[in-house]
């Protein structure tokens, strides 16, 4: 009514500010259960259109809310906007007004509130929805600028190393988080994939007059916004980036609106706002474009559809075609998407629709007349709690379809819908009262406890076929006797030995007992045939049910899934990533912030179903399955090859990627550069200190030898080798007449026998000789070799002649070694593995140490750097390292210690405390994460990161302070950061030097020490 008493160049505007107010409305009706428009009207009003301070005024209203009558609600469902529209500054309307005087007080009101929106709206091309966004945005923009600021942890950084953020091959380019803007990544990432909606953006080109002063604050925004978006596609298509940062974009939203406060962001509500964006940068294009004609604008064409809702008010037909958008969808109370559709499509009494009869019962249902190509649900997860005053997720769950048919709620079908419904509520009608029968079957009885009828007969019938007894069931039992003398028992008692072990008659005839059990046969034998038949009536009404829309004419209307967003948290705290599906491929994808990685329609379901943890579906995008135009690639017009990569850019993106992607190439190869340098250094630096602590001489070079084979001084582990070594060569003396060389074979063979002996997990002879551990993992025979006369050639073995003979011995044989019988490449791998092998060692020797004494932020460390040298030799082989199941208990141990010692802190409440608790959780818990998370496999992991993540997902629902409550929320989206992307970490723990005898010792000791359960494995 109020767009009908304004000039008509005020019409687009006035549509969209109508839309604008009934969204706040529904908004706000279902945020806080208030049905009472005109409260709500007044809570807007009182707010200023900031719905977050319109649900505190009516949370903190202490009066009794009156319930709004059908009259009032239909009225207005028909002269405003209908609750499921989503979007309007494209509304077309055919009202047919049959609700009589449009002058009471609650038109006036609304209109009053129109006005001022529409004021405001005027003056500065930006709705006060439009605001609210960018109070998320600053907030994300402010998040991003202070975690560049952050020293206490590099979790959240880039690694330094760009080849760790190359694209691999043609695999899909994530986005960079820029600070809480997952909802921007996986609404964006979905849009992307939808190739048509691909080319619309990348082909974009800006109207001729956008270099001239745009006419309005919108245009202002929408144009420069839209270019980023393309820069944003365009390296999304072209760049070799593993991921790209979208930062340019974000802010340009940012800038759009000004704003100091902040509050959750309402992913659905952005996505819809992003979608008028881009609708009104199409709309300045098409306006400019149109010759004459009536613009077309894609944006509509591919995400806008029409229904029709035809009511009855009071016994008065109304029909109403609206657009809609987004199309929202109640989560509460349903199983399936149909039965939330079916819900959606129905309102009020509908009975007096299908009546000739005059009827004062109202009510509507909802006809789509035309279904866009891109079909978007909105799943409300969200509840307002009156009790606690705040949002809360329903984690229900509510099962989708991949392939989902909209026939039934097409108004061509519109007939033979109703036939249909009607007669699955007459075949529900029955359902009921047979599972009401068969209930009664089964729950037999009518007290406390109930069971089935036909145990019941069944038992009935065990007890008669007893054998009787004539005695009582206390009789013979004397308790009263003296105990024998001499005795130190008890009363005694005689138990009859004919006594059944269960209950009997005392007295039944042979003509009782066949009577009896002739009619508990039958009867057991009738109510299993009845519980047969009622369960099969039920069975096959289910199935009935399920194939009543089966038929070919009712699968006219196919859409495809083709992205499910999804939301883990609570209400006003979470994470949020998207499945996407790949039609080439034929697989889905997940898109999780800079992580894309290939996925499954069972994860799909584990993650977006609900009900399972605290992830679930908020978003559902399906694609029209007979436009295959939606995602079907570019091909060449005159070559007629597929387009790929950056030829599908027009040539100012194409220029742009280049240059970008030199850019990137450019940072490897300097990179590449730098580590050279260092390379050489350190070559530098060994080679003179090698000269430093050699004298000139003809002897051969060691430079190649390790140090652990290195023996320049008797100390430490070098002299437990010598004395090794001697007492080999002494042995050789005397057992083979002097011939010293023979002290190599003794050497061998004491180290083959070590490596073949069996022994207990706290003996690990690998860890006493490089040799017993190449034996182990059937190192080449030459480099046995040249191990062993290493060790022999050393020149600070003992001074007596046996000694000096078995040494140049050994040299000389190490001279005959051509080049090319060991390759020394192969060979300094096979020691830089042991190398590895006796870090990952001392790693986890001290983690283990620390770890026994509860030194658990100390412990971590040396676990986390345990795990992974440990993981690393074992993927050369199963013998390379130390049993992984024992690291990864312990490292997983870890951190539920420090996860429940974090919580424990925060519960204090006191700010010491808390901000101590929550720098362990984001220095050390929520940095480890990925590294449990990077294999799926491991279910134990897997489980302990979901327990972190409830123990604080469990706080949302308690009363604290508000600063708690802020830390809380800020705190929580890092903890659901489901990426297994492993970012740069802390260094490594500086490892002190021990000699072989002691670390055989400590580690000997450490593993004796822990529990027998958690013992490694024997590794050989």
């Amino acid at each position: 009514l109020f767009c009908q008493k304004n000039p008509l160049r005020q019409e687009e505007t006035c549509k969209m500010t109508k839309t604008h107010q009934q969204t706040l409305l529904n908004q706000l009706r279902e945020v806080t259960g208030t049905t009472d428009v005109q409260l709500l009207q007044q809570a807007l009003q009182v707010s200023n259109g900031d719905l977050a301070e319109a649900v505190a005024f009516l949370t903190e209203k202490n009066a009794k809310v009156p319930q709004q009558d059908e009259a009032t609600y239909y009225q207005t469902a028909q002269i405003t906007n209908d609750r499921y529209i989503s979007v309007g500054s494209q509304a077309d309307t055919n009202v047919i007004d049959l609700t009589g005087d449009d002058k009471d007080d609650l038109q006036r009101a609304i209109a009053l509130s129109l006005e001022e929106s529409n004021r405001a709206f005027r003056e500065t091309g930006i709705t006060d929805e439009e605001q609210a966004i960018s109070r998320v945005l600053e907030a994300s923009i402010a998040e991003n600028k202070a975690s560049l600021k952050r020293t206490h942890t590099e979790v959240w950084s880039d690694s330094p190393n760009p080849h760790d953020r190359k694209r691999q091959d043609n695999c899909p380019v994530g986005l960079k988080n820029v600070g809480n803007t997952c909802w921007f990544s996986a609404v964006i990432q979905s849009l992307f994939n939808l190739l048509e909606f691909q080319r619309l953006v990348l082909h974009y080109s800006p109207p001729a007059r956008m270099q001239d002063l745009p006419r309005n604050q919108k245009e202002h925004r929408n144009l420069p916004f839209m270019q980023e978006l393309r820069h944003l596609f365009s390296l999304l298509v072209g760049s070799k980036r593993k991921y790209v940062d979208p930062s340019s974009a974000v802010e340009i939203l940012k800038d759009a609106f000004k704003s100091s406060e902040s509050q959750q962001q309402d992913v659905s509500e952005f996505t819809h706002k992003l979608l008028d964006w881009l609708e009104d940068a199409f709309q300045i294009k098409a306006e400019e474009d149109r010759e004459g004609e009536k613009p077309k604008n894609p944006m509509v064409d591919l995400f806008y559809g029409r229904f029709l809702a035809v009511g009855v008010l009071e016994g008065k037909k109304f029909e109403n075609t609206e657009m809609f958008g987004q199309y929202p969808l109640q989560v509460n109370g349903f199983k399936d998407l149909h039965e939330c559709l079916e819900a959606a499509m129905i309102e009020g009494e509908i009975e007096s629709l299908h009546s000739a009869e005059n009827s004062a019962k109202s009510g509507q249902e909802h006809w789509f007349t035309e279904l866009p190509p891109v079909l978007t649900f909105e799943l409300s997860r969200f509840e307002f709690n009156q009790t606690l005053g705040r949002p809360e997720k329903i984690h229900n769950k509510l099962e989708f379809p991949s392939m989902l048919y909209m026939d039934r709620y097409m108004d061509r079908n519109r007939d033979i819908t109703r036939i249909k419904r009607e007669e699955i509520r007459r075949l529900k009608e029955h359902l009921t009262v047979l599972q009401q029968r068969l209930e009664r079957y089964l729950s037999y009885g009518s007290g406390p406890k109930r069971f089935p009828l036909a145990d019941v007969l069944q038992y009935a019938m065990e007890f008669a076929s007893s054998k009787p007894v004539c005695t009582s069931p206390v009789e013979d039992i004397n308790t009263t006797a003296p105990p024998a003398e001499g005795s130190g028992s008890g009363p005694q008692s005689r138990v009859p030995p004919d006594l059944p072990m269960h209950p009997a008659p005392r007295h039944i005839t042979e003509e009782e007992l066949r009577v009896l059990e002739g009619c508990l046969h039958r009867w057991r034998s009738e109510v299993e045939n009845d519980t047969r038949d009622l369960q099969a009536s039920i069975s096959r009404i289910h199935r009935t049910i399920e194939l009543m829309y089966s038929d070919k004419s009712m699968m006219q209307v196919p859409y495809r899934l083709h992205a499910v967003l999804v939301h883990e948290g609570q209400a006003n705290a979470g994470h949020y990533w998207a499945y996407i599906f790949d039609p080439h491929q034929q697989r889905w994808m997940k898109y999780n912030d800079i992580s894309v990685t290939k996925s499954s329609w069972e994860e799909l379901v584990r993650d977006s179903f609900g009900g399972y943890r605290n992830a679930s579906a908020y978003c559902l995008m399906y694609i029209d399955d007979k436009k295959p135009f939606l995602i079907e690639e570019e091909f060449d017009k005159e070559t007629g090859q597929m387009l790929s990569g950056l030829d599908k850019l027009p040539p100012d993106l194409k220029e742009y990627v280049e240059a970008d992607n030199k850019l990137f190439e450019r940072e490897m190869e300097e990179w590449d550069a730098l580590q050279v340098r260092k390379l050489q250094q350190e070559k530098l630096a060994l080679a003179a200190a090698s000269v430093a602590a050699q004298p000139m001489s003809t002897e051969p070079s060691s430079q190649h030898d390790p140090e652990y084979m290195e023996q320049q001084s008797p100390t430490g582990d070098s002299k437990h080798l010598q004395e090794d070594t001697e007492r080999a060569i002494s042995k050789a003396a005397a057992e083979h007449d002097e011939k010293s060389p023979e002290a190599l074979k003794v050497e061998y063979t004491r180290l083959l026998r070590l490596a073949q002996e069996d022994t207990p997990p706290e003996r690990d002879y690998r860890l006493q000789h490089v040799i017993v551990y190449f034996i182990h993992n059937q190192a080449p025979k030459k480099i046995v070799e040249r191990t062993l006369l290493t060790q022999f050639a050393d020149r600070n073995l003992g001074f007596d002649e046996r000694c000096k003979s078995i040494m140049k011995v050994a040299r000389a044989k190490l001279e005959l070694i051509m080049p090319d019988e060991v390759n020394m490449e192969e060979y300094e791998m096979w020691h830089q593995d042991y190398r590895k092998f006796r870090d990952a060692t001392v790693f986890l020797l001290i983690g283990l140490e620390l770890f026994l004494k509860k030194s658990y932020v100390e412990a971590l460390m040396y676990l986390i750097y345990a795990y992974q040298y440990n993981k690393e030799l074992l993927a050369k082989g199963p013998y390379r390292g130390h049993d992984e199941e024992l690291i990864a208990h312990y490292r997983r141990e870890c951190l539920l210690k420090l996860n429940e010692h974090a919580a424990v802190l925060f519960e204090t409440g006191e700010e010491i405390e808390v901000n101590t608790g929550l720098s362990i959780m984001n220095e050390l818990v929520v940095a480890c994460i990925p590294l449990l998370l990077v294999d799926e496999m491991e279910e134990k992991d897997m489980v302990a990161v979901e327990d972190m993540r409830n123990r604080w997902c469990s706080y949302l629902g308690q009363e604290m302070e508000p600063n708690l409550q802020e830390k809380l929320t800020d705190f929580l989206p890092k903890l659901l950061d489901c990426s297994t992307e492993i970012k740069s970490f802390h260094d490594p723990p500086k490892l002190p030097s021990y000699s072989t005898l002691e670390l055989c010792e400590r580690y000997g000791q450490v593993v004796t020490s822990l529990t027998p359960s958690r013992t490694p494995a024997d590794g050989r």
